[in-house]
């Protein structure tokens, strides 16, 4: 097996400090604190594949889209370019260089000649759509180890660990869709996913789903879990309502508008705080405190896709209640989390009681 190996470095940067996405953000995003997300994927996942498939062969870009990281894992890769040649290099991982579209694009034609058999890429959705382009009338799969705040294509792998171990085993292609959104329109609440392309994608059962709106009313479950949150008015108990529409119908019930496709905390009949951060809400954190959250239709992600505030130090400090109507919980088979933290991963999975309902709850497993 020949795989191409590339890094988006500065995929995901914008999701913790509160800017949904990092496209013209970067700038913005370092100010408040961000620091980067991929590398940190990218290791986890070429870890893996050195476990399972140290005998892969591997071709990579130049840093900061990969290279060091791949041998890290134990590999000696061939760096078959260097898409950033005659440009002014910089960046650590900490501060990256703002690589574009261009260089994602220069990276994977280079595959393609080389010959890799798979290309296996560290970003979101916009890194997805350029490698896409990419591959065009190729034939070559690609995979994608899920690194950006908005993650709505059906070519990436559940987890880091997951990638790899797909892309050390696969025998078979698929054509999924890539996705991707209007992130300026997304900040606003605007959710408007656009098909970007059509891959081939190796057929494994640990890939997501596309992300798919689900129908149905959520009125008397937001006004079950609102009721709930009145009844411990003055205990002090926080409550960080993740984003989405259903959680969204929640906000509206207890008499506030809500942040657009944003994080909220609200304690004791007030707003605490509106589109928080990871750092907002850790700050607003009490002694006892719950977050609700509702998966994502067609997916059934909890934590790890659109909700990167609800970092795994705020979710350990916790309770979780998951909403959700019970069309959306119909079309998705079990739910999943990939928060950054194997570890609350692993503690998170089982069998946990979804509310769909003003008193109805199911039971539904995180795997």
């Amino acid at each position: 097996m020949h795989v191409g190996v590339v890094m988006n470095p500065i995929a995901g940067m914008g999701g913790r400090v509160g800017l949904k996405g990092t496209d013209g953000k970067v700038e913005e995003a370092r100010e408040r604190g961000a620091k980067p997300r991929a590398p940190d994927r990218a290791r986890r996942a070429m870890d893996r594949l050195a476990a399972v498939a140290p005998e892969t062969a591997v071709s990579t870009a130049a840093d900061p889209m990969g290279e060091r990281i791949v041998r890290e894992a134990g590999f000696e890769p061939v760096r078959v370019v260097d898409p950033f040649e005659s440009e002014e290099r910089r960046g650590t991982d900490d501060a990256p260089i703002e690589t574009t579209a261009e260089h994602t694009r220069r990276a994977v034609e280079a595959f393609l000649e080389a010959g890799v058999d798979l290309v296996l890429f560290v970003g979101g959705d916009g890194t997805a759509a350029d490698v896409a382009t990419a591959l065009e009338g190729t034939g070559t799969p690609m995979l994608g180890v899920p690194a950006g705040v908005k993650v709505y294509s059906s070519v990436f792998a559940v987890s880091p660990e997951d990638a790899a171990e797909v892309a050390a085993t696969f025998s078979r292609t698929e054509r999924r869709e890539v996705m991707d959104i209007d992130e300026d329109a997304y900040r606003e609440g605007e959710v408007h996913p656009e098909l970007r392309g059509v891959a081939h994608v190796p057929v494994a059962d640990d890939l997501q789903s596309s992300k798919q709106t689900a129908s149905g009313t959520v009125e008397s479950l937001a006004e079950g879990v609102a009721d709930d949150i009145r009844a411990r008015e003055g205990e002090g108990v926080t409550y960080v309502l993740g984003p989405g529409s259903t959680v969204g119908a929640i906000k509206a019930e207890l008499g506030f508008s809500p942040s657009p496709i944003g994080v909220d905390v609200w304690r004791d009949g007030e707003v605490v705080a509106l589109d928080a951060t990871e750092s907002e809400i850790l700050a607003a954190l009490g002694e006892e405190n719950e977050i609700v959250v509702s998966p994502i239709g067609g997916q059934g992600f909890v934590f790890g896709r659109g909700n990167p505030q609800l970092s795994p130090a705020v979710i350990r400090e916790c309770d979780v209640r998951i909403v959700a109507s019970r069309t959306k919980l119909d079309d998705v088979r079990a739910l999943r989390v990939d928060t950054d933290d194997p570890e609350l991963d692993a503690e998170l999975s089982g069998w946990v009681r979804v509310r769909v309902g003003k008193f109805e709850t199911r039971m539904m497993k995180i795997v």
